[in-house]
């Protein structure tokens, strides 16, 4: 009886530890848009260059990972920019960038998942998603963005919608580099 019930026990606790270690934080239980692969500083100027980027801008990035785009934003340009990211590491990691570059005051970072978040106050929006994500996102943008407001992706596009600007061109260590931009007419874009 005694064994019966230690082997009981037993079973029990390694079916606990096996469910434990099969569980899932929140963060790995959302859908991810994108692996975090960090946009090149090059691309990352081009990007904002080619957005037109102003002081009076207010720049989101979706996925921003570090924080590169919308720290360089605010110091280059003098922009506001709200980086949205759904780990918390990414998401401490760009505090610690801003508070490092000194643009701590012109930057904040927010750890949700980027389908829900409200993107209304954006005038720039900047992307290095795959193309699915950036379709996910696409009716939401272009439902809640201002007609005028540029959306800017690294590498991918939006499907059929045809980009006002393509800027394609070679990096510095020799990758073909290509950047599109679209303006927000305030049609919904399914």
């Amino acid at each position: 009886m005694k064994r019966t019930a230690v082997l009981a026990v037993a079973i029990l606790a390694i079916s606990l530890h096996s469910a434990a270690s099969l569980a899932v934080s929140p963060v790995q239980a959302q859908e991810s848009l994108a692996p975090f692969v960090p946009t090149p500083q090059a691309v990352v100027d081009r990007m904002l260059a080619l957005a037109q980027v102003t002081s009076s801008d207010v720049v989101y990035d979706i996925g921003c990972g570090d924080g590169r785009i919308v720290i360089t934003a605010a110091k280059k340009y003098g922009a506001r920019g709200v980086g949205i990211d759904y780990d918390p590491v990414r998401i401490k990691e760009s505090n610690d960038n801003a508070r490092n570059a000194g643009v701590q005051d012109k930057v904040k970072f927010i750890q949700m998942d980027a389908m829900k978040a409200d993107y209304s106050p954006a005038t720039v929006v900047t992307l290095y998603l795959l193309t699915t994500s950036n379709l996910k996102l696409r009716p939401i943008l272009t439902k809640q963005l201002k007609p005028g407001s540029r959306i800017v992706s690294h590498a991918f596009s939006m499907g059929d919608w045809e980009p006002l600007k393509t800027d394609t061109f070679t990096d510095e260590n020799s990758f073909s580099r290509t950047i599109y931009l679209w303006k927000a007419d305030g049609k919904v874009r399914p």
